[in-house]
């Protein structure tokens, strides 16, 4: 990993930076420049670090999620392309789901699974899920069906996140599982802001999380490619 990889990550920075400052000054339409550069740092970041395992299905299903992201941070810059923004983050979080499962000691080794103790400690997700959803289903007329896949889909992701507990070195895993809630949290205040209740710190919070949970999942994916176990 050179040194000189990290200099995407300022791009990231200062993308995310101005982009923060252009939703405070409300000039949405700087937001035109400003967004699309915030995951097109890490992902320029992610392929240069990956290159010791390219090709493999931990690149291929990390790079997807960054990809699908930087899409669907796009198609969410025009509300009436809402829908289609919400697919491509559905498919960023399944390529999440996956890479989290690989990302991992003995990806494929099925062991012993308590499913009680696994819903215990999954139950928080549950809820806030439910609750979020319980507020927003009364508006949200055909999208209905496609939020409650989404939200089974994020869901699982942030659960794959905790379930890597023990199956990795403690870095790998707290930035992992601190990035997948942050972007599960931003998930849940875009959604209430949007089909329930308008508030002027939306738009600053939704990105504030959401920029910094996807850098500490690659950071986390980083730690795990330097050290697998």
């Amino acid at each position: 990993m050179r040194n000189k990889d990290f200099a995407w990550l300022y791009l990231f920075l200062f993308a995310t930076l101005a982009d923060l400052f252009f939703i405070l000054e409300n000039k949405s339409d700087l937001r035109l420049f400003s967004k699309p550069l915030i995951i097109l740092g890490l992902i320029i970041y992610f392929y240069l670090i990956s290159k010791p395992i390219a090709r493999t299905l931990l690149s291929r299903t990390i790079m997807g999620a960054l990809i699908f992201s930087w899409i669907g941070d796009i198609l969410l810059l025009w509300p009436e392309l809402f829908a289609f923004g919400l697919g491509s983050f559905l498919m960023a979080h399944i390529c999440y789901i996956i890479g989290f499962k690989v990302a991992q000691k003995n990806p494929g080794e099925i062991g012993n699974v308590n499913f009680v103790k696994a819903f215990l400690l999954n139950l928080p997700f549950y809820i806030l899920a439910a609750f979020v959803y319980y507020l927003i289903q009364p508006n949200l007329g055909v999208l209905k069906i496609p939020v409650i896949i989404y939200v089974i889909a994020i869901i699982s992701m942030v659960t794959m996140a905790r379930e890597r507990y023990g199956k990795v070195h403690a870095p790998s895993f707290w930035q992992v599982m601190v990035g997948a809630t942050l972007f599960f949290i931003s998930d849940g205040i875009l959604a209430i802001n949007r089909f329930y209740l308008e508030f002027p710190e939306a738009g600053i919070l939704v990105m504030g999380t959401y920029a910094v949970g996807q850098l500490l999942i690659i950071m986390g994916i980083r730690s795990f490619i330097i050290q697998p176990q």
